[in-house]
């Protein structure tokens, strides 16, 4: 069957008989999972192994927010406590070529981390810009605030992924920086004039443009659309996204669950996939909802496909080798030092 133009998430530790149902049926394109779908790297490996059983595709991709610091879903005592992109970048403030390998050798771990327990992508690196007085939802998962240090770094970020056999996410684009509201929570507004979006905000995004995956920002930007949210916004796509940043890459919506968007599932379903989202994601792992997403969904296009593929093409290979014992002991002294 044709894989569909959503991404779900299932409710526990393991798919329940009505989930695995769901997913034959419905063929969502991936399956993203949290902490609470987390016990212990052999039930995680089960879970995904049973995602890909249930949708007939072994290479179905698994996403994961693993970021390091506050946002990370496989966590000890069965993972590593990453550090978070901030407290990264400060180990070498003062040297930005050992910042962006420490950076990369971080990623290249968790990559290992990820392959292991049957996840393919990583919603990694935060290219978002943080301002003075913005919400602290970014804070501390941003790697700088300048937007040309936060290139440098989330490219790191990204090799080392793709080292690993992992394919990274840029989010959120075009960025959620500015943003004085969490969109978990309630729709953020950003008044910037657009040249200063440019030179600060997209300016990562422009960047790292070659990426194979990204995720948008529930964001309204007034100097471009007043009334909808980049993920919803035509305008946003076609100006901003797809033509000034050049983006070819495949471009999901951040979770759809979030309470920055309104209406029902399937309205905010339908709106981020005419406004130009390759796939939508829904996170919260409610059957209802999740129906509401998949009537929403179409087969994937032609031109998804296409992303898909490109996309999936940059991990084929091996790993990069590595000896993963030295590189922990690499980074847990480099982060000793500078604590």
């Amino acid at each position: 069957m044709a894989a569909r133009a959503f991404i779900a998430g299932c409710a526990g530790v393991a798919l329940k008989a009505d989930e695995a149902a769901f997913f034959r049926d419905a063929q969502p394109w991936g399956l993203i999972v949290f902490r609470r779908n987390v016990e212990s790297p052999d039930q995680l490996r089960a879970l995904t192994d049973a995602f890909r059983d249930a949708v007939g595709r072994t290479d179905a991709p698994v996403l994961v927010d693993q970021e390091g610091g506050r946002v990370q879903r496989l966590a000890a005592p069965h993972w590593p406590n990453y550090p978070s992109a901030r407290r990264l970048a400060s180990v070498h403030a003062n040297d930005p070529l050992a910042a962006r390998e420490l950076v990369r050798l971080s990623a290249t771990l968790m990559a290992r981390d990820l392959r292991e327990v049957g996840i393919s992508v990583d919603c990694l690196p935060v290219l978002d810009v943080p301002v003075p007085g913005s919400h602290g939802i970014i804070g501390d998962r941003a790697y700088a605030d300048d937007p040309n240090a936060i290139a440098v770094l989330g490219r790191a970020a990204a090799d080392g992924l793709m080292a690993g056999c992992v394919l990274p996410v840029m989010k959120h684009m075009p960025g959620h920086g500015r943003a004085r509201a969490d969109s978990h929570e309630a729709l953020p507004v950003v008044d910037a004039p657009l040249d200063e979006l440019r030179a600060r905000d997209f300016a990562p995004f422009a960047m790292l443009a070659d990426m194979p995956l990204a995720m948008t920002a529930h964001v309204v930007f007034t100097a471009i659309d007043a009334a909808r949210p980049a993920t919803t916004s035509p305008e946003v796509f076609a100006r901003i996204i797809r033509g000034e940043l050049g983006y070819d890459g495949l471009v999901m919506s951040d979770d759809l669950s979030m309470k920055a968007l309104s209406g029902s599932f399937r309205d905010r379903a339908e709106a981020a996939l005419a406004a130009g989202c390759d796939v939508v994601l829904h996170c919260n792992g409610a059957m209802e909802e999740m129906r509401e997403v998949a009537e929403a969904a179409p087969d994937l296009s032609d031109i998804t496909l296409r992303r898909v593929e490109a996309a999936m093409g940059r991990i084929r290979h091996r790993p990069e080798p590595l000896d993963v014992v030295e590189a922990r002991a690499r980074l847990d002294a480099a982060l000793a030092v500078a604590a």
